[in-house]
């Protein structure tokens, strides 16, 4: 087989399929090619060992990897021309212990304009999202797991926003994920020395309207977004958390006082993307189901927590009068329950999806 044909046929197919990610796997024999899509592993090609072999060691060629070191971890990336257009291409590696060399290759592909509205359950939760936008300063975090759409929905709030006003729109990630011309967009090189500190202060220097913080990792980063938002500038940023609650536990243990955060934290907004039921595969939609467009296949579903229901996080003893208590009953999982009832999606993903 030629590997390098073969390379470019694996990257043209991902790449039709909209596929997120790809993994070439060692199994006992042979290798296994999947793609990611829509959040299912679908296997698509094997390989015997040999041809797998190769297959790595020449995507490690051309992304600048140690092509001879096989036993440690290692990263690269690569802007791959394809079809006249180029798509950056992010690599890691991974030996098992049977010393057998695994391959994982992120898309990072232009996003075309989403409707939000079409892509999600209740446009109630989009509303408070659209309405925390027009904030001029303050803080607002994101969180969801990998893959559930928060910087595709970061990024269409924020497109919106300027539409119809030009503002200065500054990225710090790690690594850029979607590319966009109207924003100035900043990637870290930690091989560089240029890290998410020194990125966000380089970033508050330039005066943006509105920053967007790929991820609050450690301590010198969450402090860096709190003194940002305290200064007058509008910061939207992600964390890792269990659910919207987990979110100020999480910065807590950055150790950002409660105090500041009350101070600076205007939304708080927990996501995950449900795979729609269908009634023709009887089960989640399958990739190659036509019933639905492949948009269609995922929805995204949103906790908000904004103005007096934020306040509930900071201080449980908070009492809501009777409207806040009726927008209150709006959690992720009293939602969840809801899409289920409508018959969105099955009580098999109900039980995957729901927060213990």
């Amino acid at each position: 087989m030629e590997i390098e044909l073969f390379a470019k046929h694996l990257i043209t197919l991902a790449d039709s399929y909209d596929t997120s990610d790809i993994h070439i796997l060692p199994e006992e024999k042979h290798y296994s090619a999947y793609f990611r899509l829509y959040g299912r592993m679908e296997k698509q090609f094997f390989l015997d060992m040999e041809e797998g072999k190769r297959l790595i060691s020449y995507f490690k060629f051309i992304s600048n990897m140690d092509v001879g070191e096989r036993r440690k971890p290692q990263s690269g990336s690569l802007s791959y021309e394809l079809n006249n257009k180029f798509i950056d291409l992010r690599f890691s590696t991974i030996t098992n212990y049977h010393a057998k060399e695994s391959l994982v290759i992120r898309l990072l592909q232009e996003k075309k304009r989403t409707d939000l509205y079409k892509s999600s359950f209740f446009k109630y939760e989009l509303e408070q999202l659209q309405t925390l936008m027009t904030f001029k300063s303050g803080l607002i975090v994101f969180s969801g797991p990998v893959d559930s759409g928060k910087t595709t929905t970061i990024y269409q709030l924020v497109k919106n926003r300027i539409s119809d006003d030009k503002q200065q729109v500054v990225t710090v990630e790690d690594p850029v994920e979607i590319h966009e011309e109207q924003f100035l967009q900043t990637e870290v090189n930690e091989k560089a020395g240029i890290t998410y500190e020194h990125l966000l202060k380089s970033s508050l220097r330039h005066h943006p309207d509105v920053l967007i913080v790929g991820e609050i990792r450690d301590e010198e980063t969450a402090k860096m977004v709190i003194r940002g938002a305290l200064t007058g500038h509008l910061i939207i940023a992600s964390v890792h958390a269990k659910n919207v609650q987990g979110v100020v536990s999480r910065l807590m243990e950055l150790g950002i006082s409660i105090e500041l955060l009350q101070q600076t934290i205007i939304g708080i907004t927990f996501q995950k993307l449900l795979p729609i039921y269908c009634p023709l595969c009887v089960k989640n939609c399958s990739p190659y189901c036509t019933h639905l467009f492949q948009k269609q296949k995922r929805a995204a579903l949103y906790e908000v927590r904004s103005g007096e229901n934020l306040k509930i996080l900071f201080d449980p003893s908070f009492k809501l009068n009777l409207s806040e208590k009726l927008s209150a009953n709006r959690e992720f999982n009293h939602l969840l329950r809801k899409v289920q009832m409508y018959g969105y999606i099955s009580e098999k993903t109900y039980q995957q999806y729901y927060i213990p």
